[in-house]
């Protein structure tokens, strides 16, 4: 093992640089992974441009991160030395928070979040939480498993919380998200329908699973779900709060608008459809390790993959700004080898 790994380290918002850092232990509690595969995502915007408050500086960005635990901290008992694993988002939790202490450590109010509070996965090396690890099965490949264990748990959370089998639900947005959010919906044994913006999508929405076909470009997208009853369910992946506000008549009553997409506009929200009907809109963030553990199983008992393109990690800043011009097909991995 060298005594130096490389590293993409953001030093202030907008300046990327690749550079050689120490090789350090884990202290207690952690591990220390050699990273393989590292996916590329929208929220690391929050790091790379300076988009969440109290981002220090320099930081490694990168949390959907996939390697062999190469060494491991003082009581560390959990996981062993070769051992490949995940981390995801969130990079562990206080413990403390009432929110915490009522079970739900999704949600702590100081959580760790990998690549913005600690440095993340655009490295050879990184050091992550051993309570925020998931176990990547064998049937995964690294750059696979990669993008599932952000937008795959996003996705796979929200649509096992929110339906029931049997139910009509509708993904909103074929893209990073929805492309994965089709596909479960469709094992989960959901009437799936996909919402997507133009004809281009049309031809791949039945290859994920998708029984129907929705162009919000060429017909409203809330009355057409209403022609096939309604959706008991629709998940809403596309970044823009007014779209994501065209759906909501299209629920059933007591139906269910759960975003995971973060618009950078306002949803506006009409009171009638909601009112009158019983029906919400809720939010749903990604998940627990635990959690990031059953949507891995899952998408190897089902057969869900994401759709990806793989770049190697000197060309990260070309990869960041391929998935966020919505060029990617659709997920961006950074490879390590």
């Amino acid at each position: 093992m060298g005594k130096t790994y490389r590293a993409v380290e953001i030093t202030k918002p907008g300046t990327v640089h690749l550079i050689e850092r120490p090789v350090v232990a884990p202290i207690a509690g952690q591990v220390r992974i050699r990273v393989q595969a590292c996916g590329v995502c929208h929220s690391d915007a929050g790091t790379v441009e300076g988009q969440l408050p109290g981002v220090v500086y320099p930081r490694v960005p990168g949390h959907e991160a996939i390697g062999q635990i190469e060494e491991i901290g003082p009581g560390v008992t959990s996981w062993q030395v070769g051992q490949r694993v995940g981390v995801g988002f969130f990079g562990g939790e206080d413990g403390t928070c009432e929110t915490c202490r009522r079970g739900d450590t999704a949600y702590c109010q100081n959580p760790i979040i990998t690549g913005v509070t600690s440095d993340g996965g655009y490295a050879e090396m990184m050091i992550a939480e051993a309570r925020a690890l998931a176990l990547i099965p064998d049937e995964l490949k690294s750059e696979d498993a990669a993008p599932l264990v952000c937008a795959g748990i996003t996705t796979f959370n929200a649509l096992r919380n929110a339906g029931r089998a049997g139910d009509t639900v509708a993904i909103q947005g074929i893209g990073g998200l929805g492309h994965l959010g089709v596909q479960y919906a469709k094992k989960m044994g959901f009437r799936t329908v996909a919402i997507g913006f133009g004809p281009d999508r049309e031809h791949l929405a039945p290859k994920l699973g998708a029984h129907v076909y929705i162009d919000a470009k060429a017909e409203d997208a809330g009355a057409a779900l209403q022609k096939l009853g309604g959706a008991d369910v629709i998940l809403a992946t596309a970044p823009s709060g007014a779209a994501i506000a065209s759906l909501l008549p299209g629920l059933s009553v007591r139906g269910k608008l759960v975003v995971v997409g973060v618009s950078g506009d306002p949803i506006p929200v009409n009171g009638v459809p909601l009112i009158f009907g019983g029906r919400s809109v809720i939010g749903s963030l990604t998940g627990r390790a635990i959690e990031t553990q059953d949507t891995l199983d899952f998408s190897v008992l089902t057969d869900v993959r994401p759709m990806i393109e793989t770049l190697p990690l000197e060309k990260a800043e070309e990869a960041y700004r391929r998935m966020m011009s919505g060029e990617a097909r659709f997920r961006v991995v950074l490879t390590m080898a």
